[in-house]
């Protein structure tokens, strides 16, 4: 089973509902919970099954970023192959968009981690969220279902 958990830290210089609105907008079937830490506002987390990341399996195509969001997946990759992690700007989420920051922005950003079982489930899912291509389309499409 894919397990997936969504964390970012809340500065004090952050408006806590402008960060709990990008994470709705990108994360929208994910129940985040909001923990109050020391020397920063707090952190949200939340955790969700595959079907946590539908909305982000619609932006990657609509912005047609597959070839990019399979190479972050690809860099974030565990030496087991049972995880792998990727972070998306926290300021470009605000306006409900979707980016991978070169590295961690100042501010802070959004971690994502994705956890399988196997090594083949994560292989199904890349190939869900981020299917190989041919001229930035999709050779094929797989069911949700099917990971």
């Amino acid at each position: 089973m894919i397990k997936v958990t969504v964390s970012v830290v809340v500065n004090p210089t952050e408006s806590k509902d402008k960060v709990s609105s990008a994470l709705s907008q990108l994360f929208p079937d994910i129940d985040f919970d909001y923990e109050e830490m020391p020397e920063k506002s707090g952190q949200f987390i939340g955790e969700s099954d595959i079907y946590g990341l539908k909305n982000i399996h619609h932006m990657i195509r609509e912005e047609e970023i597959i070839d990019t969001s399979r190479t972050r997946l690809n860099v974030g990759l565990s030496e087991d192959g049972l995880e792998t992690s990727f972070i998306i700007s926290k300021q470009v989420a605000t306006v409900g968009r979707l980016n991978y920051p070169a590295q961690a922005e100042p501010l802070g950003s959004i971690d994502v981690t994705i956890e399988a079982d196997d090594t083949s489930e994560m292989e199904r899912f890349f190939d869900w969220l981020t299917p190989p291509t041919e001229a930035g389309v999709p050779d094929f499409e797989m069911d949700i279902k099917d990971v």
